[in-house]
């Protein structure tokens, strides 16, 4: 009996997952050298987990043919056929009933053309169906053989060249893959039996083929990707089936544009087609189903879109969504039982039944049969021990919505309240409820009564709810009353209680704000975030830390702080300089080609950590510095202003930059630039810009310490640049136009007096300092 067992084991190894495609197909090719009694219950596994697996039943099918079992045969094409639109399967059919009807004589010819019609009606859509019309159109021509070749007259072969045609005239307008040999037969078929006739029957059907042919060529590039190999598995989010899912909607949606512009009946009856096709891959697709459904629905046909709704409860049988879908449709048409029958089904026996089908029965059954039989329904369900506290919410607002009886909802929400006192959601609920009838004094209560049940942990959203109520209903002294009591209360809840309970200003911008209006600024609160979080962790060990803060963001209870370490990082303060005006730094050792007399405070924000490094003695880096920033980059930089903060003025910096002389091709001669002339002095850069304004346009002043001939070079020079700048056209660019319009007009106080020239008119366009 072991042996047995081992035996059976290794014919039909297990599956530990059950939509392993790899252990199925593994499965499959195992089976087809074993023998048809030992390969028959691997088959009805992989069947079962893959009953549209069309591979899978052609191969289940030729084990049988093999040994020529037909009852076999015939009792799995009567399960497979009709869902498993896959051509290669149908020719294994027709082959099959070709064979049973070979010797049967006249019968066994009209059994067969029975068979190729049946066929045709459901494939002969497919683009890969040419061969199928080729084998019919074949088997329309043959000869009939012994008495039947005596017995044919005129008449018969009248009728068999009139099939044939029918044929013919149908293949030629399906866009398939042997479209265009289809019409070449057909051209030669029509010349053998009358030119004269075949001339206007040609000419019919040649614009009709021509159609045919340009709507395969774009059938093909969406049926290209599709993978026809996929077997049906459930969705697991993968790139793949995303791919597939997504070919599929471009492929049906290419077949309900009616490209081919075809009788709707005909259009309709290949969208179907497309649709089985589809879920034959996509089976455990529910969107696919509803679409499925929805479509018969919409275009008239009810009772076919309930049939799908049925098979798709078959294929998702745990699909609360098509349940509710079909429920819905039921009751569209006016069918109350069938959907009632269905909610019941959902339902179960009730002890598994989610809250969410008790409210929608509820729902279903005031809709249709009137309060009373939802309230019978209501006071049975609050007996299970599954009824939650949504079912109370659902039922009691929906009374309230109803009868227009506040005192029936108030009623209900007081019997929940016993049972579910400790739910802080149907807490809020309830006193958003009261909020509605204005009853402050109940409201005040259920706060009160609510926060003496909680546990601290649990009431946050109690107090900030109760907060929001004293502000609205109560006075300062009851609010800040609140406010001090739910600190006490949360302070017990944390480590840092002490701090929880200082006043800080944070509370006032939490009791003044309202909705998305704050009394401060986005740049404000943002610093109230980053002090109460420094707050909490301020006896904590910092290290690495990093935390951000967007724009507009509140603090805690007002809106989320995102960090990305729980510890700060210490600034290294080994290299940091003092900026003081009147600081010179000694031994910078900087050659003398560089630097001015002297080395003093930078000029902007760039230059302060170039002059940081230099006054450290980092020598060494500040040359490279110098040595790797090109001429204009430090014209550039000689130019921004001096500012009091982390940045500078945008409007001010675009304007130099839209001003500025910056080339775009090649640099010249090492240290100049063909725009910008000699690459400024060291001096220029890092000295103190209160010895000299910054660059007006393109211009500037030198410092006070230079030489007469460079001070009339440089003149001369700033000379050319203006008359060069001033001369430029207008510009075209919109944003160039505003932010110089902005730059024209806008003045801050800085220290000393910075002239912008304007780039229409090279006029003064205000003093920037």
């Amino acid at each position: 009996m072991s042996s047995d067992a081992a035996e059976t084991k290794d014919q039909t190894p297990p599956v530990v997952d059950k939509y392993n495609v790899e252990a199925a197909v593994i499965m499959a090719t195992k089976a087809q050298r074993l023998p048809i009694a030992q390969a028959a219950p691997v088959y009805e596994q992989l069947l079962q987990v893959f009953p549209t697996a069309a591979k899978f039943w052609k191969q289940y099918v030729e084990a049988h043919m093999a040994v020529n079992n037909d009852d076999a045969i015939k009792q799995i094409f009567s399960r497979c056929l009709l869902n498993c639109l896959q051509v290669p399967l149908w020719q294994c059919y027709i082959r099959f009933i070709r064979k049973a009807n070979d010797k049967k004589g006249a019968e066994g010819q009209e059994e067969t053309r029975k068979a190729f019609d049946f066929m045709l009606g459901y494939v002969g859509t497919d683009i890969a169906s040419g061969p199928l019309w080729m084998e019919y159109i074949a088997f329309l021509n043959s000869t009939p053989s012994g008495m039947m070749l005596q017995a044919l007259n005129a008449q018969e072969e009248s009728h068999r060249m009139t099939a044939v045609r029918k044929v013919y005239q149908r293949a030629i307008v399906t866009p398939t893959h042997h479209l265009e040999q289809l019409w070449k037969d057909y051209e030669n078929f029509e010349n053998s039996v009358s030119r004269q006739l075949a001339k206007g029957l040609l000419s019919e059907y040649q614009p009709k083929y021509s159609t045919a042919r340009a709507v395969y060529r774009e059938r093909k590039k969406y049926v290209d990707e599709i993978d026809w190999n996929m077997l049906a598995v459930p969705p697991t989010g993968s790139h793949k089936e995303e791919l597939q899912w997504m070919a599929w909607k471009r492929l049906l949606a290419f077949e309900k544009g009616n490209p081919q512009r075809i009788d709707s009946v005909s259009a309709n009856k290949r969208i179907v087609f497309t649709y089985e096709q589809c879920l034959m891959y996509l089976y455990h697709y529910p969107d696919i189903w509803y679409d499925y459904a929805t479509w018969h629905a919409k275009s008239g046909s009810v009772d076919t879109a309930i049939k799908v709704f049925q098979r798709a409860l078959k294929a998702l049988p745990d699909s609360e969504m098509l349940k509710y879908a079909y429920a819905e449709l039921e009751e569209t048409r006016g069918a109350i039982q069938p959907a009632k029958k269905i909610y019941e089904n959902l339902l179960g026996d009730g002890d598994n039944a989610t809250a969410l089908a008790h409210i929608q029965f509820i729902r279903f059954l005031r809709r249709n049969e009137g309060l009373e039989a939802a309230r019978k329904y209501f006071l049975e369900t609050r007996k299970s021990p599954n009824c939650t506290y949504h079912v109370y919410v659902a039922y009691a607002l929906m009374v309230f919505c109803l009868d227009k009886d506040p005192k029936v909802a108030h009623n209900i929400f007081e019997a929940g309240l016993k049972r579910f006192i400790h739910e802080p959601v149907y807490i809020l609920e309830y006193a958003d409820f009261l909020s509605r009838l204005n009853d402050d004094r109940n409201t005040r209560a259920l706060f009160e009564r609510a926060l003496s049940s909680l546990p601290p942990e649990k009431s946050v959203e109690i107090w900030k709810r109760y907060i929001q109520f004293e502000q609205t209903y109560g006075d300062l002294a009851s609010m800040l009353k609140v406010e001090q009591r739910r600190k006490e209360a949360l302070s017990r809840t944390g480590e840092d209680g002490g701090a929880v309970l200082e006043d800080t200003l944070q509370d006032v911008v939490s009791r003044y704000n309202f909705m998305d209006l704050w009394p401060c600024s986005s740049k404000d609160l943002d610093h109230l975030v980053r002090q109460e979080w420094l707050t909490k962790n301020i006896n904590k060990k910092m290290e690495k830390s990093a935390i951000s803060v967007g724009s507009g963001s509140g603090f805690a209870g007002l809106a989320s702080v995102t960090t990305t370490s729980e510890n700060l990082t210490n600034p290294d303060t080994t290299r940091v300089v003092t900026n003081d005006p009147r600081q010179k730094p000694v031994g910078t050792g900087v050659p003398p080609s560089t630097t001015a007399s002297a080395l003093g405070v930078t000029s902007n924000p760039l230059s302060n950590s170039i002059a940081g490094l230099a006054g450290s003695g980092a020598t060494d880096e500040f040359d490279e510095i110098l040595k790797a920033t090109p001429p204009a980059l430090l014209s550039f930089l000689a130019n921004l202003p001096i500012v009091e903060g982390p940045t500078p003025n945008v409007d001010i910096v675009l304007s130099i930059c839209l001003q500025s002389d910056i080339p775009s091709g090649v640099m010249g001669k090492a240290g100049t630039s063909p725009a910008t002339g000699p690459a400024p002095a060291t001096s220029d850069l890092s000295g103190s810009s209160r010895s000299h304004p910054a660059r007006s346009g393109s211009s500037f002043k030198p410092a006070r310490d230079r030489q007469s001939g460079k001070r009339k070079d440089l003149d001369r020079q700033v000379d050319d640049e203006s008359t060069s700048v001033h001369s430029q056209p207008l510009p075209q660019d919109a944003f160039r136009i505003r932010q110089i319009q902005k730059a024209r007009i806008g003045s801050t106080s800085q220290t000393g007096s910075v002239s912008y020239g304007s780039a229409f008119s090279g006029d003064v366009s205000g003093s920037i300092g």
